[in-house]
């Protein structure tokens, strides 16, 4: 595999064979860095995200008065402001990452500060109107620029609320969950889909009282948070790629140790599953609430089948679903997603990326508002794939060339490092060529 700064060539694979041990989940280190920030004492992190969207989480934290040091053996402490956070007097930056930017919104809220929350081209043209909305209700004042980024957050005393999400977001549940823990009363967060919940284990994990049921979760506002001590399990959303990498090549045998299996966030074991792949998970156990274990994965004799993806089931895998639509040529029987309208306003649109970059690569596809339909028993050939300068275009079509024919040249390939740095490297690894 050849790389420059801003492309990288793939060349066909033989097989994917190996063992990985993969960066912090990027869900749960955001959430681990933002809440740290509002804690009491010291919380001590080993295998945080290595992901830029983390980082931008990290120096928000700090520009908010938390103390944040990264240890040479990789472990990552933050000192906390005990429920004081500053002003840092310039607007807070959010790079790339729609997750800081919407969770710093609710944790900000009851703060009597005012502050703006900046992000770069792409987050800003991602809309901020789900979070502002039920915020305000709580009783922050929080402006937006046409319906995105600048965003200003003026904190007053928060109300608690009932509050149905319109549009299933674990973003929006844990900003409001963030806002509730420091409002008067409580906060119920109903939804029709039941998102990640991340937030909810995290605030447990720091010391707060959150509440379950089946489709809402409501925190008692006044409650402290104290410092943890914790390893971040592997990222199953940086696996996925892998994981369907090595469906399609008979033979393959691929192991991940001490990977995340949030059962809102393993949905994609089932889907492979499902289509015929081999999916053993061994050594299961629990830290801080988060489910970790050992999973090998082999692809099925007879190649994968097909499946239709849609209702709750998009929401759950929305952040999977470019690559499951990348491989769905190589299925026998094809792959139908509905439901999934939230993939046009991502870092990009990823319905149309995904469908053009297909169509580049020889594919038949149909797309629509919500969806794509991609026919099975297809031959991908070598081309030239637009990544959008998005993260998971970029490391979808590249699981793709590995079953085509000819190189395949990924422009935007450098994204990855928004949320995987380490994505090509590892990708080589397990690459039999």
């Amino acid at each position: 595999m050849f790389a420059t700064k801003t492309e990288r060539i793939i060349r066909p694979a033989r097989n994917i064979l190996g063992s990985l041990r993969l960066p912090g989940d990027k869900s749960i280190s955001h959430r681990y860095a933002l809440l740290s920030a509002l804690a009491s004492g010291t919380t001590k992190l080993t295998n945080f995200s290595t992901g830029a969207d983390c980082t931008s989480s990290l120096a928000c934290s700090a520009a908010l008065g938390a103390k944040v040091s990264r240890l040479d053996n990789g472990m990552i402490e933050i000192t906390g402001t005990s429920g004081n956070l500053q002003d840092p007097g310039a607007p807070l930056d959010c790079g790339n990452s729609g997750s800081t930017m919407r969770m710093l919104t609710g944790l900000l809220a009851a703060t009597p500060h005012t502050y703006t929350l900046v992000g770069d081209e792409s987050l800003s043209r991602r809309p901020m109107e789900r979070v502002r909305k039920p915020i305000s209700q709580m009783g922050a004042d929080i402006t937006l620029t046409d319906g995105h980024a600048p965003v200003t957050v003026r904190g007053g005393k928060l109300k608690g609320i009932d509050y149905t999400t319109p549009v299933p977001s674990a973003q929006v549940k844990t900003a409001l969950l963030f806002a509730g823990l420091q409002a008067e009363g409580t906060t119920t967060v109903r939804e029709s889909v039941r998102t990640r919940d991340h937030g909810e284990l995290a605030l447990r994990g720091f010391g707060a009282e959150v509440e379950r049921t089946t489709n809402a979760v409501s925190i008692r506002g006044g409650q402290t948070l104290h410092a943890i001590e914790a390893t971040v399990p592997g990222d199953i959303s940086s696996a996925a790629f892998f994981l369907c990498a090595a469906a399609l090549f008979l033979g393959s045998n691929l192991v991940f140790d001490a990977l995340g299996l949030n059962p809102t966030r393993a949905t994609l074991l089932d889907v492979l599953t499902s289509l015929g792949a081999h999916i053993g998970v061994l050594n299961l156990e629990e830290k801080n609430g988060e489910l970790i274990g050992t999973v090998q994965v082999n692809a099925p004799a007879r190649g994968l089948s097909g499946t239709t993806i849609s209702g709750g089931l998009a929401a759950q895998l929305i952040d999977e679903l470019p690559v499951i639509a990348a491989i769905a040529p190589y299925t026998q029987n094809g792959i139908r997603i509905r439901d999934a309208k939230e993939l046009r306003v991502k870092e990009s649109d990823r319905i149309a990326l995904v469908a053009s970059n297909l169509r580049a690569m020889g594919a038949e596809v149909e797309e629509f508002e919500d969806g794509l339909d991609v026919p099975g028993g297809q031959q991908l050939h070598g081309a030239e794939i637009n990544s959008g300068g998005d993260h998971r275009i970029a490391m979808a079509f590249s699981v793709a060339a590995l079953r085509a024919t000819g190189e395949t040249v990924i422009h935007g390939a450098e994204a990855a490092s928004i949320s995987f740095p380490e994505f090509y490297d590892l990708l080589d690894q397990i690459a039999e060529r």
